[in-house]
């Protein structure tokens, strides 16, 4: 750890042997246990617990309030918004130690979970997915899907800079905000590098 390549606050508790890039922020009241890794201009907002063996990418924005438990990864550009809550046993129970049963959990590319949603462990969120506030997610999150509710729903799709995709008859859909082109086939979205 170069302590000059980062900002952690004076109330930060960052335990010997965490890695964290350069540029990122450790802001009031958050611990980092000793088996993790942050990438670069990473912002972790007030209280924020990250736990061992946790990897974030590059430019992951944890907001206030949330605890990443062993068991989960994000890739680059992840939004973890306030509150919102990870899980990493199915069953637990006080009284008996399930530690050789965490659950992965992995977060793709540029994806956004929304202010207190929650995540039940086991179930991959795709790359640009977006999870709506308050959202429970009980099974696996295609790439570009957008879920809402209790529990989660796909009620639709976003592009990479989040704003609504809306498909024609052929599968097609231009992002409003940037022009990107996507395309929609066998319930998968990609990018559409075709055309201009």
């Amino acid at each position: 750890m170069d302590e000059k390549s980062y900002y952690a606050h004076p109330t930060a508790v960052i335990d010997e042997g965490a890695q964290i890039g350069a540029n990122s922020k450790v802001w009031h009241f958050s611990h980092i246990m000793p088996d993790v890794v942050i990438g670069e201009g990473c912002n972790l907002g007030q209280n924020v617990f990250i736990a061992n063996g946790v990897h974030l990418g590059k430019n992951v924005k944890v907001q206030n309030n949330v605890s990443i438990y062993t068991g989960v990864t994000c890739d680059d550009d992840v939004f973890l918004g306030p509150s919102m809550v990870f899980t990493n046993v199915m069953n637990p129970r006080s009284a008996v130690n399930r530690k050789a049963e965490y659950m992965q959990t992995h977060v793709g590319q540029g994806a956004t979970i929304g202010a207190n949603a929650t995540i039940v462990c086991g179930n991959a969120i795709g790359a640009y997915a977006f999870i709506g506030a308050g959202a429970v997610v009980i099974h696996e999150v295609p790439a570009f899907a957008l879920l809402v509710g209790n529990p989660a729903r796909q009620i639709g799709w976003m592009s990479r800079a989040g704003q609504r995709l809306h498909f024609d008859i052929n599968g097609r859909a231009t992002c409003s905000e940037t022009g990107e082109r996507y395309l929609l086939e066998a319930n998968q979205v990609r990018i559409d590098h075709v055309g201009t």
